[in-house]
């Protein structure tokens, strides 16, 4: 057992010293989208070089693929994206928005959530554009949503859809992540820490690619002066912090083990 233990090490030993070599060397993350989500998905993608958006993954319920959390007087709210019944075996690509759903309705309510938030008018110009986007793909709408709050945030990865690359449609879980690594050219994986239990190291070395978890930092803002209220919507980060504060954030307060 010590002799495997001895090779593993020198196996990880010979794979930093190659990574070290490298002139460019390619961090790749993945997720599901989700609807304005938390502050941790944007310093994902700002970890890696290019950042992959799940489109032809199944719709799960009862997640933060359409919905998230605002601040209303105090405490945290839902809001949602409502989306037309279909069937639950169909991917996200293929799911579409409600034909009822009021973008009005919904921009009410974070401005009467925010309208008295230090940077309530440009973060609602952002919000107003993307909830007024006519698409009713929810898929081509939170990738529109996506992409358009990393310009805001002036976030330069590369964000693609799992669709542009080939890999087998039967792969599941993490062959599904290595296989798109390989398809992406991918020298380095970041995975959100929570699911650091999910994978392993050692699978994903013996693909070539090596495994890391980003650990964030704490931050806190003053949200009216009250307690403050922990893992809302981007949006309530943007109200209350300027796009260089946020930023910084985004790009330093983190840690990849």
């Amino acid at each position: 057992m010590k002799s495997l233990s001895l090779l593993r090490d020198n196996e990880n030993l010979l794979w930093s010293s190659y990574r070290l070599s490298k002139i460019n060397i390619m961090k790749l993350a993945i997720m599901q989208p989700y609807f304005f989500p938390y502050i941790g998905y944007f310093q994902l993608i700002a970890s890696v070089d290019r950042f992959i958006v799940y489109d032809n993954i199944k719709y799960t319920k009862r997640g933060w693929i359409n919905r998230n959390r605002l601040l209303l007087n105090g405490k945290d709210a839902l809001f949602s994206l409502p989306l037309k019944n279909d069937s639950d075996y169909l991917n996200i690509c293929n799911r579409e928005l409600a034909e009822d759903f009021s973008r009005d309705k919904l921009l009410n309510q974070f401005m009467g959530a925010y309208r008295q938030a230090p940077y309530f008018k440009e973060t609602f110009l952002l919000i107003e554009k993307i909830i007024c986007n006519q698409d009713t793909n929810l898929f081509q709408y939170l990738y529109y949503s996506i992409t358009n709050i990393c310009n805001h945030l002036g976030l330069k990865t590369e964000i693609k859809k799992s669709s542009d690359f080939t890999i087998a449609p039967e792969l599941k879980n993490q062959n599904k992540v290595l296989a798109l690594c390989e398809a992406s050219g991918a020298d380095i994986y970041v995975n959100p820490i929570g699911g650091i239990d999910l994978y392993s190291k050692d699978v994903f070395l013996d693909g070539g690619v090596d495994l890391r978890f980003i650990q964030s930092f704490p931050f806190e803002y003053c949200q009216y002066g009250n307690s403050f209220v922990p893992w809302l919507s981007i949006i309530d980060v943007m109200m209350f912090n300027s796009t260089d504060t946020i930023l910084d954030y985004l790009t330093t307060s983190y840690e990849l083990i």
